[in-house]
């Protein structure tokens, strides 16, 4: 199997730890590894070959954290052009050095994961069954609440009765919150967790018949002769998700509910969430004094002192490129904020 870690992403949502030239799959945020070093460890749990493609502005950075990783298996993104651009980029790359029946999944660098062992068990499922069946085989992990900011995919009938693999019905983008407690309540969706599998081939013909006009694109990007005709290709693609450039319009895929712990790790609430926590549920870091304070994030990047006093579920966060202050509640704005710097 061969594993695509797209680490790409403006960095928004946590600003100021995250910058768009620093994003937070660079950030240490659940242990003593950046989010992309532990993407990678788990992408060499399931695959002999890796690589990861990501854009321009903080591919030093990539560079830096993964220095066993060959140079030729880091694509460089010239300019951000969504995951659709990604995807295509990578499979014209991986085309020219790998057999086109062999299986490739795509997975998030910023994606926070415990339970290796069953994501082993479950991506390993996810190839054989693609290559078994010829289709594209997504992820999907059962809702907890009725979430508006990820992707929902319908589960039709079992297609093996022996697996938990399912075909599927609909493929719907992030909905409204009415529209999202329907879907949890029906017991008939899951969350779209952005892992997709299956063979180069399997890609293609998806790509053929489902989204000529990358199709196109990657047709050109074979046909470079060098890097700079590659990257002359590639600015001309949209910037556009590979969620509704490609995998809305595919009308056989099928999905496997992921049986391990996941979180993409969003907002401030998400890194409260994953981060170890004292007695008061507050999780410190840095040169800081609370007094009174629970439920809340309070980092100090700085070494300039930093006291908060008596206020519950909040986050505090102080680098040298900008201070934030915030509820919790209100951390999904983080990131229209965050433009206006």
């Amino acid at each position: 199997m061969i594993a695509v870690i797209i680490a790409g992403g403006s960095g928004t949502r946590l600003w100021p730890l995250s910058t768009p030239d620093y994003p937070k799959h660079l950030l240490k945020i659940t242990n003593d590894k950046t989010l992309l070093q532990n993407t990678f460890h788990r992408a060499s749990l399931v695959a002999n070959d890796i690589y990861v493609i990501s854009e321009d502005s903080h591919s030093s950075h990539v560079y830096t954290q993964l220095p066993d990783l060959p140079k030729n298996k880091i694509i460089i993104e010239p300019a951000r052009r969504g995951t659709g651009s990604c995807v295509v980029a990578a499979l014209a790359i991986i085309k020219k050095n790998h057999d086109e029946n062999e299986p490739v999944v795509f997975m998030h660098a910023d994606h926070h994961i415990r339970d290796n062992q069953n994501f082993i068990e479950t991506v390993t499922s996810a190839a054989k069954l693609s290559s078994e069946y010829q289709r594209i085989v997504l992820l999907g992990l059962e809702p907890t609440y009725a979430a508006t900011g990820f992707g929902y995919i319908e589960r039709g009938k079992n297609a093996n009765g022996g697996r938990l693999v399912y075909d599927v019905s609909s493929f719907k983008e992030k909905p409204d919150h009415i529209t999202a407690n329907k879907y949890l309540s029906s017991g008939r969706y899951l969350w779209n967790m952005g892992y997709f599998v299956a063979p180069i081939n399997v890609f293609e013909h998806n790509l053929k018949n489902h989204a000529p006009h990358l199709w196109a694109k990657y047709q050109d990007l074979l046909s470079a002769k060098d890097n700079e005709e590659f990257v002359k290709h590639y600015l001309t693609f949209e910037n556009e998700p590979i969620d509704t450039a490609l995998i809305e319009h595919v009308k056989d895929l099928l999905v496997i509910p992921g049986n391990f712990d996941w979180m993409d790790v969003g907002s401030y609430q998400d890194v409260h969430q994953v981060t170890p926590k004292d007695e008061q549920d507050n999780a410190i870091k840095g040169k800081v004094e609370v007094e009174s304070v629970t439920s809340s994030l309070v980092r100090n990047d700085t070494d300039v002192p930093v006291a908060v006093i008596g206020l519950d579920n909040v986050a505090v966060v102080v680098t040298d490129r900008g201070i934030l202050v915030t509820s919790k509640g209100s951390a999904q704005k983080v990131g229209e904020i965050s433009k206006k710097f």
